[in-house]
């Protein structure tokens, strides 16, 4: 409990040396960009044009932002309150669901996956657990704040809605088969929440380092505070707030189901000494026994770009390589 950054960062002025990055994955001093033709999608627009928006925006940056998506706007706020309620508690509340067991699955940590095996750790402390079907998971999810669970559980439940409902769009623009992405490739859901303290020294450390999400859809809700930043075209591009939007990206289970026609995108979150960030991600994932591989209907030559494997195996593979996305995807493509 104690290794959280939540607990002890205030109270320090000086980066510690296992928080700082090599210097050529760290962030540094000098100012990213906002991009400005991020895409931006309106949900309540026609169904064609909509479809379209998202195909392109899968293709170019594998990550977008959608406005208009029906999950209310009071929901999201009331969310967004109580998990930064749930790390504002006291330390003797959080330490009740503290665990540095890898395999719990729900629990509040620090860092990575495994704080005892890194050399360089994460400025973030988190709280992840599944969240489908509700009932199932409810029941181990933080007891207070009182509401958490009422809140979150209403809001696990509208996002997953959504991303289905994306998830529908994307197999219209690929012209896949009604129902294929059915409960064998959705039936996972799992939230992180994400916080990240101010930090003294922001241009030394990461919230987050470079990766690409293994799952198959993220849905990411962040507070009007800067930190996510997307790779594309070897440089970093800043993604803007927008109030009550959710960034939505791509991950590696949909590109090698697009047989590499969607990508998965590259991103990283970096931190801030002005005030802290709190992030709320809905992943949606296959169940851990299914079999991933290309869309047949998607294979242009006949031949795969991908090996299919168990998604069991994929995540572990993936927690070995620590999200290098060129290591994951070398493994995985066939070789000509």
């Amino acid at each position: 409990m104690e290794n959280l950054v939540s607990t002890w960062s205030k109270t320090t002025k000086i980066l510690p040396e296992n928080y700082i990055f090599p210097i050529d994955e760290r962030p540094g001093s000098a100012e990213v960009s906002l991009c400005q033709n991020i895409p931006l999608i309106d949900l309540s627009g026609s169904q064609s044009q909509t479809v379209q928006e998202i195909l392109h925006a899968c293709q170019e940056f594998g990550f977008f932002q959608v406005i208009n998506h029906g999950v209310s706007e009071d929901l999201i706020d009331d969310t967004m309150k109580v998990v930064k309620e749930f790390f504002d508690m006291a330390d003797e509340e959080k330490a009740k669901l503290y665990s540095i067991d890898p395999m719990k699955r729900c629990k509040l940590y620090t860092s990575g996956y495994n704080y005892a095996n890194e050399k360089i750790h994460f400025w973030r402390d988190n709280l992840r657990h599944p969240c489908h079907p509700l009932d199932e998971w409810v029941c181990l999810w933080p007891e207070k704040p009182t509401n958490y669970r009422d809140i979150v559980g209403r809001y696990s439940l509208e996002v997953r809605e959504l991303s289905l409902r994306m998830l529908e769009l994307i197999r219209e623009g690929l012209g896949l088969e009604l129902g294929y992405f059915g409960e064998e490739l959705t039936g996972g859901q799992f939230l992180s929440i994400n916080h990240y303290p101010q930090c003294p020294s922001p241009d030394l450390t990461l919230g987050l380092p470079k990766h690409a999400d293994p799952n198959l859809i993220t849905v990411l809700l962040q507070e009007n505070v800067y930190g996510l930043q997307v790779f594309k075209n070897e440089q970093w591009l800043g993604v803007k707030p927008l109030p009550h939007a959710f960034v939505v990206n791509i991950g590696h289970q949909l590109q090698i189901i697009s047989n590499g026609k969607l990508r998965s995108a590259e991103h990283r979150a970096v931190t801030n000494s002005r005030e802290a960030r709190t992030t709320v991600v809905s992943f949606i994932h296959p169940y851990q026994e299914t079999l991933v591989e290309p869309a047949k209907s998607l294979i242009d030559t006949k031949v795969p770009l991908f090996r299919p494997f168990k998604f069991k195996d994929f995540l572990k593979f993936y927690e070995e390589k620590k999200g290098d996305t060129e290591a994951m995807m070398e493994v995985y493509k066939i070789k000509p």
